[in-house]
């Protein structure tokens, strides 16, 4: 698979450095004494031709005129043919003009007279990256994105590398260079595009694989089953699950999805045989592994869904006995106290749900309404304010139609008269 960067900020930060580059540049040939009259004959291509190209160039380069600039620095490069400050300001022109097998020349005769302009070797392995000729750009695109200080070409040379491993099939080192993009520019919205393509390539290629190298395997059939799961084909997700307890009964998890994947059909169909169904599923979970605090956590809900509170305080007590920090069960077990009229005992596991996920709008609630039970106006206030703030940020998200996180538990929901 092939990224495309040709995208516009790719173009903004590649006007950039070539304009940078290009003044430094026409400066250097200023430096070199090939004018001898600049401020008179400047101004008169036959009287002094170096001197009238050099700034017909370097203007047209700063104001994006590329086309004059190409015949200036073409001109340059007939009157002065060794000079590599020539070829390098031409290889900048020719780049922005997308003719990047002529980049590629330019450049590499500019650095062959000159090997000391190493600022230019960044643009030659991006001209090589964009000639098609990917082999050849990888050394130069990553000495570039590891050494170079100048964040815009870093990331230029980042992406570009990244489109180089993908051509050439380097999946891992695609993947690597995705998380170390990751890293360098955690909020770029490019960046996180097409490291999302990368990812989501890499797991396509590992599951591709997975059906070469052991087809008709547990994990092959789990593989399918969390992949129908997460696209909401409960029936054949369920299938797939089961395929895998027929080849080992005892293998972990399974029973687990499975409820899950029961809870999640039930949630369409408003079918209460498949929440009976899930509950089995968690039962036979904990029967394997009496450590599972989801599977118990999940049974308490289904519990206190039914109204059965004595049964859902026993479950989720049994998930924090496991997991002390589960927010969820903490507030599953805050509600079973308010419930019952019991704020004292709701009181630290509405507060500790909240230390453990500030941004928990439920949370918020949930200590709100206990607060209120025990009569501190002040705290209930201070936790509804909190709550409604979240509350706005959830509605504003949602309103954006933002895909949601998948959740490994049943997430606590809002009490009905929170959203009136």
């Amino acid at each position: 698979m092939e990224i495309d960067y040709g995208g516009s900020s790719f173009n903004r930060a590649t006007l950039l450095f070539m304009r940078q580059s290009g003044k430094q540049i026409s400066h250097r040939l200023i430096l070199l004494g090939l004018l001898s009259a600049l401020r008179v004959a400047a101004q008169n291509p036959e009287a002094d031709p170096l001197g009238y190209y050099s700034q017909v160039g370097q203007k047209a380069l700063a104001e994006g005129n590329y086309a004059q600039a190409e015949t200036a620095y073409e001109k340059l490069r007939k009157l002065e043919p060794t000079v590599a400050e020539v070829h390098a300001s031409l290889g900048l022109v020719y780049f922005q003009e997308r003719k990047f097998s002529e980049a590629v020349a330019e450049l590499r005769y500019a650095l062959k007279l000159k090997p000391s302009l190493v600022q230019f070797e960044s643009l030659l392995a991006m001209s090589l990256a964009e000639s098609g000729q990917y082999k050849e750009s990888v050394p130069g695109l990553d000495k570039c994105f590891r050494q170079s200080s100048d964040p815009v070409v870093k990331r230029l040379c980042g992406l570009q590398l990244q489109r180089a491993y993908t051509a050439l099939d380097l999946d891992t080192k695609a993947v690597e260079l995705a998380l170390d993009l990751n890293k360098a520019y955690p909020n770029d919205p490019e960046i996180l595009y097409h490291n999302a393509r990368v990812f989501g390539n890499a797991a396509f290629l590992d599951i591709q694989k997975l059906s070469e190298v052991a087809p008709g395997s547990i994990w092959q059939h789990q593989a399918a089953a969390e992949a129908y799961e997460s696209e909401g084909s409960t029936d054949s997700a369920i299938a797939e699950y089961r395929q895998v307890l027929v080849m080992d009964p005892r293998h972990p998890g399974i029973h687990y999805r499975i409820g899950r994947t029961l809870l999640a059909r039930a949630a369409t169909g408003k079918s209460q045989t498949d929440v009976l169904e899930a509950e089995k599923e968690f039962e036979a979970e904990l029967q394997l592994d009496p450590g599972n605090g989801n599977a118990a956590y999940e049974i308490g809900e289904i519990h206190r869904s039914a109204g059965d509170l004595g049964g859902a305080q026993q479950y989720f007590q049994l998930a924090l006995d496991q997991y002390p920090q589960f927010v969820e069960a903490h507030l599953g077990l805050s509600s079973v106290f308010l419930y019952e009229q019991k704020p004292a005992l709701a009181l630290p596991h509405a507060q500790a749900a909240v230390a453990l996920d500030p941004g928990n709008e439920v949370a918020w609630y949930r200590l709100s309404q206990v607060e209120k039970q025990l009569g501190n106006v002040g705290e209930q206030n201070k936790a509804m304010a909190q709550f409604r703030q979240l509350h706005q940020a959830g509605l504003e998200k949602q309103a954006k139609k933002q895909m949601p996180a998948m959740s490994e538990v049943t997430k606590q929901v809002l009490d009905p008269e929170a959203k009136e």
